[in-house]
């Protein structure tokens, strides 16, 4: 990692009611002291989907190229971007088994943050304690509950109009 880069800490979570099903993401951010807690909704998506989606989050939130420590308690993430991608590429976006990459609009957009910064990837097991871990779960999970509730009450008004 580079000094003279700005250092930033990073956890980030996905969570799915339904696989798919709605799903939800959440992110903290740690720099110089202050926090950033981000998280969004989708309606039909799978948690593999929003585990992507935190991290990508994460990183497209920042506005200049920094040192990032992003802790993510999912290996598809941490391994797919560390592991796997490289092979992906030069298969043209082909798994080993020669199959279409699940989620290559969203391995894209990560590879292309990713890129963008000088970045530390760190696997957490999940539910383990780890403060901040569960800090972005819960983001997650209220955020999932939030957006569904949101739905749920647009259906309503939908089928009342």
């Amino acid at each position: 990692m580079q000094a003279d880069l700005d250092s930033v800490l990073a956890y980030t979570d996905g969570a799915c009611s339904g696989n798919p099903g709605p799903g939800a993401w959440g992110a903290v951010l740690i720099f110089r002291g202050r926090e950033l807690e981000l998280c969004g909704f989708e309606s039909d998506t799978t948690n593999n989907r929003m585990e992507l989606m935190a991290a990508i989050a994460a990183l497209e939130a920042l506005k200049r190229r920094c040192e990032v420590h992003l802790h993510s308690d999912s290996q598809y993430v941490c391994k797919g971007i560390s592991e796997w991608l490289p092979g992906w590429q030069r298969r043209g976006w082909k798994t080993a088994a020669g199959k279409p990459v699940l989620n290559r609009d969203l391995w894209e957009r990560l590879a292309t943050q990713a890129a963008r910064h000088q970045v530390r990837w760190q696997w957490v097991r999940g539910h383990s304690g780890v403060p901040l871990n569960e800090r972005v779960d819960q983001l997650a999970r209220r955020c999932l509950d939030q957006g569904r509730a949101l739905a749920s009450s647009r259906q309503s008004a939908d089928s009342a109009a």
